[in-house]
């Protein structure tokens, strides 16, 4: 039987053996967030402890956003919890998390919470980070688990947790999609048969991105397995690249540029995805470095991010895909 605490007082009275997971969740539970539960149940381990907190933050919520109009499921969201296997569920209200009121003393995001959502919806991350900080205080766990979905707010948490020597390992667990490739979200229920349609073109613009990657990683993999000059020609024409052999040297090259050829590919679909009925407005398209969510540049090497957000109707969608570029030699 989950336990549902409402207040500090609660929780703090919860007994507790071996390592405690905390997932933090806005309520509205779906899949995704199951995923993590499931998967704190299995860090923790059969002696441990998972604690859900399931709170509606108002800070992270800007001048027009839909604070009133989230969802707000909590008999569902506990019998979703304690299926996955949480022990306990926190769920309390404004003033017992800000019981003072909007708090005057809030974590600051820094620069990279300026950049893409940060940079869409000011002071929306610390906002999050304010409430990230207050949770992990009033659960003090020893593992915190978050989607990857929302990879820069997982960046920043790491970040905060790092830089201010909070002692909890952040877990990082990968994007659940619907069967149709869309990315699980709270927010997908508001989508019309319609729209949902055209939503599908942030999954699918990644994914072309994902491609073209792989891709021309591949043509360059061969053309560097090739000889040099003429013979290269001749052998990449033997392997069936008739139009790759008409110029060897630019196939041997294939590796550079090719963040702006990522780019190109998702951004084709999404532009596509604009004269659809409804259309998809795009907010951002962006491949960054995870460790600030700056911009690649043409030669970048490394783990990357393609990461979107757009909007389909009134519904604001993110959505994002790790990315692997390897050196050129």
């Amino acid at each position: 039987m989950t336990d549902l605490l409402h207040t500090a007082e609660e929780l703090h009275k919860l007994s507790r053996t071996g390592r405690r997971a905390v997932v933090m969740t806005m309520g509205a539970l779906h899949e995704g967030h199951a995923t993590l539960i499931r998967t704190a149940r299995e860090q923790a381990g059969p002696e441990g402890q998972v604690v859900v907190t399931v709170f509606v933050n108002p800070l992270q919520f800007g001048a027009g956003e839909d604070l009133d109009r989230y969802p707000r499921t909590l008999d569902a969201d506990l019998r979703i919890a304690e299926e996955a296997g949480a022990d306990a569920v926190f769920a309390p209200a404004v003033g017992e998390v800000y019981p003072g009121g909007d708090p005057q003393v809030r974590i600051s995001a820094g620069p990279m919470g300026e950049r893409l959502e940060g940079a869409t919806r000011p002071g929306h991350f610390d906002g999050m980070l304010t409430v990230v900080a207050k949770l992990l205080h009033l659960t003090r766990p020893d593992l915190a688990l978050f989607g990857q979905k929302d990879a820069q707010q997982l960046a920043l948490i790491r970040r905060m947790v790092t830089d201010l020597n909070f002692p909890v390992e952040v877990v990082g667990v990968p994007t659940v999609r619907e069967e149709d490739g869309l990315a699980l979200s709270s927010r997908n229920r508001y989508l019309s048969t319609a729209e949902r349609h055209t939503a599908l073109a942030l999954s699918r613009a990644l994914f072309a991105g994902r491609d073209r990657l792989a891709a021309q990683a591949a043509l360059r993999a061969r053309a560097e397995a090739s000889p040099a000059s003429d013979e290269r020609a001749t052998a990449l024409a033997r392997l069936g690249e008739i139009r790759a052999s008409a110029d060897a040297h630019a196939v041997s090259a294939a590796g550079a540029g090719l963040p702006d050829a990522v780019r190109a590919a998702a951004l084709h679909v999404l532009d596509e995805a604009g004269r659809h009925e409804p259309p998809l407005v795009l907010d951002y398209l962006a491949l960054v470095d995870p460790l600030d969510f700056t911009e690649t540049g043409p030669d970048f090497t490394g783990q990357a991010v393609l990461a979107v957000a757009a909007k389909v109707g009134p519904t604001r969608l993110i959505d994002n895909i790790p990315l692997e570029f390897g050196a050129h030699s």
